[in-house]
């Protein structure tokens, strides 16, 4: 008998599982920080890291604005 090859697979669509919610790292430092969203803005330790990670973490674009920073796009 012939070795089949391919995907046997292929065309049939992916089981649906539930979705996971995840966090992320804008949320799992504001827990770490243990801040409300009315501390943000003040915050001096959440802006330094939004500082450094404005580029490469999702960080909420009113809070990038009230503190005046820039984001570079790579689009």
């Amino acid at each position: 008998m012939a070795k089949r090859r391919g995907n046997p697979n292929w065309g049939k669509p992916e089981p649906i599982g539930p979705v996971v919610p995840t966090v992320t790292s804008f949320e799992q430092i504001v827990k770490e920080y243990k801040l409300t969203p009315d501390q943000y803005v003040r915050s001096t330790r959440l802006r330094e890291w939004a500082r450094r990670n404005r580029n490469s973490k999702y960080i909420p674009e009113a809070l990038l604005e009230a503190w005046g920073f820039e984001i570079e796009s790579t689009l």
